[in-house]
């Protein structure tokens, strides 16, 4: 499976769904603005990777990168 922003993004929002937190939540605890979850979640491709990184781990997920084939 090819990864892009988009795919991120939904992985992402599925997971703080299933959580059951806010956007609103996340950002409090976090320091994360609204506007770069929402930008995140929505797949917008300028986000910073480090950020989007920590959002990730925050909600329990791991970003693995490996080689292809």
């Amino acid at each position: 499976m090819t990864l892009d922003s988009r795919s991120f993004g939904e992985a992402i929002r599925k997971r703080r769904k299933a959580l059951g937190y806010t956007q609103t939540y996340i950002s409090q605890f976090s320091g994360l603005s609204v506007s770069f979850i929402s930008d995140l979640e929505n797949g917008k491709s300028t986000v910073e990777l480090g950020k989007a990184i920590r959002y990730a781990n925050l909600l329990g997920l791991d970003v693995v990168v490996t080689p292809r084939g």
